[in-house]
């Protein structure tokens, strides 16, 4: 038995195997959940339906396209899972981009900040309001999140914005949706080996100092937040609503900065 059979859910961000929300598709699957994944394009499409070859057979019954700034497909999406799953138990939301990151955070474009605010933050409210009807018998919520939305992190800048807007619309819409037994949680992960971070400048330093100075002393995994995914989405976390739980060793607590120029490649 599994922590969490006969839950289904679905999963927005699947990407490549280094991406969290692959992390989280394998702690579901393995814990007995039912997954609907989706992608973007025909690129993405084909990594997607490789990665879910690797799970459980049956375990993703459903793979659709699926971008959430474009509400046509959302609601193709949703009538799909309807059609298919009859409800929704879970929904984890791994969905971020983010522009203007370099540089001084005085100097982001409206058109930078906008997209940030829009793909990293708003797509979670849009998410929430399509799955919501189909959460019949109550559900969980998830999304990431990263402390810089509470802190400055150099080479973050509008990431860190949208990031701390996630967090508010977290707590708002567990408040809206705690009627209807729905849960809302984010998870807080440290620097992790992704795509994305790649894509900061001195990321792979902070991921060094992080690991070197994190009470735990070592780096964040996609599998350590995926297991904690599972208990956000299972009746384990089910008094549990509004909240961000740090997944990053410790670190979070340290009361110094992120200086991620003291660590050389």
């Amino acid at each position: 038995m599994g922590l969490l059979d006969g839950k289904k859910g679905l999963i927005y961000g699947v990407r490549n195997e280094w991406s969290i929300a692959w992390g989280c598709a394998q702690s579901l699957a393995r814990e007995g959940a039912t997954l609907a994944l989706t992608y973007l394009g025909e690129r993405e499409e084909k990594d997607v339906r490789k990665l879910a070859a690797k799970l459980d057979e049956g375990a993703v019954p459903l793979i659709a396209p699926c971008d959430l700034t474009d509400e046509a497909q959302v609601t193709a999406l949703h009538q799909q899972i309807k059609e298919q799953f009859g409800a929704l138990d879970f929904v984890i939301h791994c969905v971020a981009f983010a522009k203007g990151l370099s540089g001084r955070y005085v100097d982001v474009s409206y058109d930078d900040f906008a997209v940030s605010l829009q793909v990293s933050s708003y797509t979670l409210v849009t998410a929430a309001r399509h799955a919501a009807p189909l959460m019949t018998r109550g559900g969980s919520i998830v999304t990431l999140t990263y402390i810089g939305g509470e802190r400055v992190i150099p080479n973050y800048n509008a990431a860190g914005i949208s990031k701390a807007a996630l967090e508010s619309s977290v707590r708002y819409l567990a408040n809206d949706l705690g009627v209807d037994g729905i849960r809302v949680n984010a998870i807080s992960a440290g620097p992790t080996k992704t795509l994305s971070g790649k894509g900061i400048s001195g990321f792979s330093n902070m991921m060094k100092f992080h690991a070197a100075s994190s009470p735990l002393r070592h780096g964040t995994t996609i599998d350590q937040v995926g297991d904690v995914c599972a208990f956000f989405v299972s009746d384990w976390s089910r008094g549990v609503t509004g909240d961000v739980l740090f997944v990053d060793s410790g670190y979070h607590m340290l009361g110094m900065p992120t200086p991620a120029e003291t660590i050389t490649e």
